[in-house]
């Protein structure tokens, strides 16, 4: 039976991994946290080269071939979630790794989407600030008292699992529902209960902008100044899929300049956010840091998962193969 050593937990900020999994099943493995991410590959080389097996965190810390073949010693690579395009799943399976998954609980990004939506179109976040500093009902930064989400339009750009999700919820609010992606279809729109239009005519027509599109080098940018010229005055846009699809410096200055009503994002070009990235200082904006996946529920899936993964491979029945 595959027998492994020593298991690299990565980029566990919270330090909340061993507590929510059965890990006092793999009494023999030796287990180590590591809390901060590091991007210098001749440094992740020198801290993952004694380790075996690894656990990854979302695409926290990037597999790519040049990292994988930098690790002779690792035979087993587990990513939270079914699966994860910042591993290069060709190079482990040349190099002999097994590459595995896990469950997930439903779909918490939705919950965070909603709360940066709301937030976002009635200032509440503002309005919280302004109450714990004694200021009572005041008129928002942006010259308004906030805007309710009926009668509006949600824009949904990329309407797969999650987006569909959302899409239904915002439909539950009172809102119209307007869709586009590459490949979107007004039958898949339908079924969503949205109205499929072109890019141009989402970015005129929708007082909210909700983005859900897998970062790839077709959406990389895929929201730049001329999108956001295209949107109205009062309108905002909430990101929790990747922070790269949208084009920082066009949105800083959209943000600068007032010419949208704001922004909530959860996904930035740059995680961990730097303390001073230019983000952190725009205007009508409520920012978070990288919730969209990070629930106690969905963390008990995970981990509880991959005691099981490693259990199967010890056996030699490897589960959740990601091929």
């Amino acid at each position: 039976m595959p027998s492994l050593t020593r298991l690299a937990i990565l980029d566990d900020y919270q330090g909340a991994v061993l507590q929510r999994g059965p890990w006092e099943r793999l009494a023999g493995l030796e287990k180590t946290v590591f809390r901060d991410t590091i991007t210098d590959q001749d440094a992740l080389v020198a801290r993952l080269m004694p380790f075996d097996a690894i656990l990854a965190m979302r695409e926290r810390t990037p597999f790519n071939r040049a990292l994988i073949e930098r690790l002779p010693n690792l035979k087993l690579l587990i990513t939270t979630g079914e699966r994860n395009r910042g591993i290069d799943a060709a190079a482990c399976a040349e190099r002999g790794i097994t590459f595995c998954g896990t469950s997930s609980f439903g779909a918490p990004t939705v919950d965070v989407t909603w709360g940066l939506i709301l937030n976002t179109m009635r200032g509440l976040a503002e309005q919280q600030a302004n109450l714990r500093a004694g200021r009572w009902q005041q008129m928002l930064g942006a010259g308004h008292l906030g805007h309710t989400v009926e009668g509006k339009v949600l824009g949904i750009v990329g309407l797969g699992k999650l987006g569909s999700r959302v899409a239904r919820v915002g439909a539950a609010f009172g809102m119209s529902v307007v869709a586009w992606s590459q490949n979107l279809t007004d039958e898949a729109a339908a079924a969503a209960g949205a109205t499929r239009v072109s890019k141009a005519e989402l970015f005129r027509m929708a007082d909210v902008v909700s983005l859900h599109l897998i970062l790839s080098d077709r959406s990389r940018g895929i929201v730049g100044a001329a999108e956001l010229a295209a949107m109205k005055p009062s309108a905002v846009i909430v990101n929790t899929s990747r922070g790269p699809l949208i084009d920082q410096p066009a949105l800083l200055a959209a943000l600068h300049e007032g010419r949208i009503a704001g922004a909530g994002l959860d996904v930035f070009d740059a995680e961990p956010l730097p303390p001073h990235h230019p983000i952190l200082s725009a205007p009508r904006t409520v920012l978070l840091p990288h919730l969209g996946y990070v629930s106690e529920e969905n963390y008990r899936a995970y981990f509880e998962t991959a005691v099981e993964v490693i259990e199967a491979f010890q056996a030699g029945s490897p589960i959740r193969v990601i091929s």
